[in-house]
Parts: C-alpha cells; sequence; structure tokens
C-alpha cells in the first residue's frame, strides 16, 4: 500500500518538473513570438498559460511548506536565491535587444521561469520568515 506521503512526494516531484519543462518550452516560443514582433504572454492563450505555471508554483510552494515537496528544509535559503535571481534576471533581459535572437531568448526564458517560480519563492519565504519570528 502506497503511504500519503510518498503520493505527496511524487506530486511535488512531478509537479516541479513538468513546471520547469513548460517554462522552458513556453520561454523558447515566447523567445519566438517576440522576434516576430508579438507578445505571447499578452495574448489570450499567453495570459492562460502564465496562470498555469503560476498555478504548478503555487502547488511546488505549499508542497515545499508542508514539507512533502522536493525542496527541503536545507534547500530552502538556496532556493529562496536563486528565485530571486530568476526574477531579477527577467527584469535585466527584458529590455535587452542582442542580434540575431540571443536578447529574446533570454528575455522569453528568464520570464517564464519567473512567472513558475515566484510563487513558490513567496511561500517559502512567508515560511522562512515565520520561523526566524516564531523563536523570538
Amino acid at each position: 500500500m502506497v503511504k500519503q506521503g510518498d503520493i505527496m512526494l511524487k506530486v511535488g516531484s512531478w509537479s516541479f518538473l513538468v513546471g520547469i519543462l513548460i517554462a522552458l518550452f513556453v520561454g523558447l516560443y515566447q523567445a519566438w513570438t517576440l522576434e516576430g514582433g508579438e507578445d505571447f504572454f499578452a495574448t489570450s492563450n499567453g495570459g492562460l498559460v502564465a496562470w498555469f505555471l503560476a498555478a504548478i508554483g503555487v502547488i511546488v510552494g505549499i508542497l515545499a511548506f508542508m514539507g512533502k515537496g522536493t525542496i527541503t528544509q536545507k534547500e530552502v535559503p538556496g532556493f529562496l536565491m536563486a528565485g530571486i535571481a530568476l526574477v531579477v534576471m527577467y527584469g535585466v533581459f527584458k529590455d535587452i535587444v542582442m542580434n540575431p535572437w540571443i536578447g529574446s531568448l533570454l528575455h522569453g526564458i528568464s520570464m517564464s521561469l519567473a512567472i513558475f517560480v515566484a510563487p513558490a519563492v513567496g511561500i517559502l519565504a512567508i515560511k522562512a520568515i515565520w520561523d526566524i519570528g516564531k523563536d523570538v
């Protein structure tokens, strides 16, 4: 019989892996549309994809918050720093124009990864602040 914790760990692992893969593929598509003069995330379908990525990020964050996901308590500080780096990276790359295609590639991938990771970073940041504050 499969235990409840094992199922949650598998859900956490798969949601993280699926979120990263979808974010990478969507980032490549975003880069392709940016080169064509459009912005995929500004369309209605792009908005739905962004919401889907954010929802998977929330699932990853909640499972990690409960200690059931792929991000362990020991890995939380590194994950928070990496997530902040992704969000900053998107802010840096969004206005850079480097030809051929590299500026759009950096912008698209960093944007989709930031959309996926930002909710998990927010949830785990709240947990980290709670853990620090409860000892006072």
